[in-house]
């Protein structure tokens, strides 16, 4: 049985759509939920005795009663972790023994640990991120221009890979934003995970491209949406397989048993990858049939108004 793939490609780009789209309209509303990392501040994790954590929202109050403007998140069976603006090591001491007098801890028993950064250390990292996804997007595309060379238009793959790897770096962002809801933040593990991404959506979108150019030189005759259709058909099982293999099935098991401060990472992570996979297959190749055909003209009416004249 024939596989068609490219026939729904319009379904594809509109599925795209409706997974992207209420995280960046989230995004607009009420920004970004940098962590630390990025926007400088302190966090603290507390460790209480058994049975004696205190509700997220009573805590979160307390501590906001106490003057520091905080968010709490439950972790664990017994921990907590605060995340605050930046604080001395003064300030930290002296929160630690209010919350440990608030709770009938012992300061010399309640297990903590912190971590703070400045907010002009975050704003150098936030910066150099930046750069990092342009600089990785800009060699995609020299590298992908280089490596199809000898196929006419060669620049199509490469500008249709970065659109891709657009897509998979906006559903890793959508999914961020949407996280906020359940706690999440993006921090130096999110962008780990976002560069990621970056790399194996261009390792996947180079292997499809690849086909399509090798089966260039084999069918002639073809058109070009049967060739690029043939060429997914025939990467479909190495993509899934490969895939499922070597990361997905690692990152759920990470996700279900790795704790809470590894289940965001895995999680935006297996997503990011699978999106990856499925924008080399669905994505990419569609864009560059679209472009060939230049199917744009019958978005605006000119190709049925071309249609008329010639009737």
């Amino acid at each position: 049985m024939k596989i068609d793939i490219l026939s729904k490609r319009y379904w594809y780009f509109i599925f795209s759509l409706i997974l992207i789209v209420p995280g960046l309209v989230l995004l607009a509303i009420k920004g970004m939920p940098f962590g630390i990392d990025f926007t400088g501040g302190t966090m603290m994790e507390l460790q209480f005795s058994q049975g004696n954590r205190p509700e997220r929202e009573a805590f979160e109050n307390e501590i906001i009663n106490y003057g520091i403007d905080a968010t709490v998140v439950l972790s664990g069976e017994n921990n907590v972790i605060i995340r605050a603006p930046y604080l001395e090591d003064s300030e930290i001491e002296k929160l630690i023994d209010y919350v440990a007098k608030q709770y009938s801890e012992s300061p010399a028993t309640l297990r903590y640990s912190i971590s703070s950064v400045g907010p002009s250390i975050g704003s150098e990292v936030a910066s150099r991120a930046a750069l990092a996804v342009l600089a990785a997007a800009l060699g995609v595309i020299l590298y992908i221009w280089f490596a199809f060379r000898s196929i006419p238009n060669s620049f199509r793959y490469g500008v249709c890979a970065v659109i891709a790897m657009i897509h998979d770096s906006l559903i890793v962002i959508s999914l961020s934003c949407l996280g906020q809801f359940w706690g999440w933040q993006f921090d130096s593990l999110t962008l780990t995970a976002l560069l990621t991404v970056i790399g194996f959506s261009v390792q996947d979108k180079i292997v499809v491209f690849d086909r399509i150019r090798e089966n260039s030189r084999i069918y002639r005759k073809l058109d070009f949406e049967t060739l690029v259709n043939h060429s997914i058909v025939q990467t479909l099982e190495r993509s899934i397989n490969t895939q499922l293999m070597t990361s997905e099935f690692m990152l759920l098991a990470m996700a279900l048993l790795g704790g809470s401060s590894l289940r965001d990472f895995s999680i935006i992570l297996l997503v990011g990858l699978l999106m990856g996979t499925y924008s080399s297959i669905f994505i990419a190749a569609p864009l560059l049939v679209v472009w060939q055909n230049k199917e744009w003209k019958n978005w605006f009416g000119h190709g049925n108004k071309k249609a008329v004249s010639e009737g």
